[in-house]
């Protein structure tokens, strides 16, 4: 037992003042949102009464117009677009400088930038971009549609009922996609040399070396690019009420439980916030299983 002390003590000594932080601060007030979920405190008065289950049921089918499933529709389709974009767009800029380009410094530079802007800001600037407005009175985007001729390319953007949410991950995939690059980047650079001159002394042709050489070692990158892009759009807030506020058309539930708190109403609030909080850890959880037991048997 002493042995064990002296041998974890001075270790758990350490850590412990984060340890103690992160139990409260973290699984501390998770477990005080689930308790408030299951209660009926609807209103800025405390109340202790249980409810169970129920606060998510009527979030399911009880909720005024389906707002909820109306959220929840518009993250699927805003997550959907976000990631087929920055993945794309990401593995695209990547294959490009490492096949070797002049001034591969500056793209990255460029390609990196939007990484440095916050949310809020770049939202600011795409939400005049993105101005709905059409013919002589359009601006942004719009309007260098109409300068150049192409007026057919005029469109409501994220105020039209069908496209919003399509439209409004474009800021994001503008934002990320250089994250997703340098991800994507750094596995090219990773790959050793020799796999690439085997596959050469095999007959291997470009396309074949990517395809059943090179690209199936970045699975583990694009595996992690998509976790942390993904989680990261479930709980985008600060973009969507910087480009559009808090819209019907393109109410996602982290905006909604900002809005259910905005009326007191603690508990559909924290119900929200639970739902949310499980839709990511359903997507980070298998992966950080399966990172566990890859690090283990290696």
């Amino acid at each position: 037992m002493l042995t064990r002390v002296r041998r974890w003590g001075p270790g758990l000594l350490l850590i412990s003042p984060s340890l103690l932080l992160l139990g409260v601060f973290v699984y501390g007030l998770i477990g005080w949102t689930v308790k408030v979920a299951m209660s009926d405190r609807h209103t800025a008065a405390e109340s202790d009464g249980f409810v169970g289950l129920s606060n998510y049921v009527d979030l399911f089918t009880n909720d005024i117009n389906g707002r909820f499933l109306h959220s929840l529709r518009n993250l699927l389709i805003f997550t959907v677009v976000f990631l087929l974009g920055t993945m794309l767009l990401g593995l695209l800029w990547a294959f490009l400088l490492e096949r070797g380009v002049r001034a591969e410094g500056v793209f990255r530079t460029v390609y990196l930038f939007p990484m440095a802007v916050s949310f809020v800001a770049s939202g600011v600037v795409w939400r005049w971009l993105m101005n709905s407005a059409q013919g002589d009175d359009a601006g942004g985007l719009n309007a260098v549609f109409g300068q150049l001729n192409l007026g057919f390319l005029q469109n409501p953007w994220w105020t039209d009922p069908d496209w919003g949410m399509v439209a409004m991950a474009v800021p994001a995939i503008w934002q990320l996609s250089g994250y997703v690059m340098a991800l994507f980047l750094a596995g090219f650079r990773g790959i050793p040399a020799e796999l690439r001159e085997a596959a050469a002394v095999d007959g291997a042709s470009t396309f074949q070396l990517y395809r059943r050489v090179i690209f199936p070692q970045l699975t583990p990158v694009a595996l992690s690019a998509l976790i942390i892009v993904g989680h990261m759009s479930m709980k985008m807030f600060d973009l969507i009420m910087s480009v559009s506020g808090a819209q019907w058309l393109t109410e996602v539930p982290a905006v909604y439980v900002w809005q259910t708190l905005l009326t007191s109403d603690y508990a559909k609030a924290s119900a929200i916030s639970v739902i949310l909080l499980l839709l990511v850890a359903v997507v980070i959880v298998p992966y950080l299983v399966q990172t566990m037991r890859t690090e283990r048997r290696s």
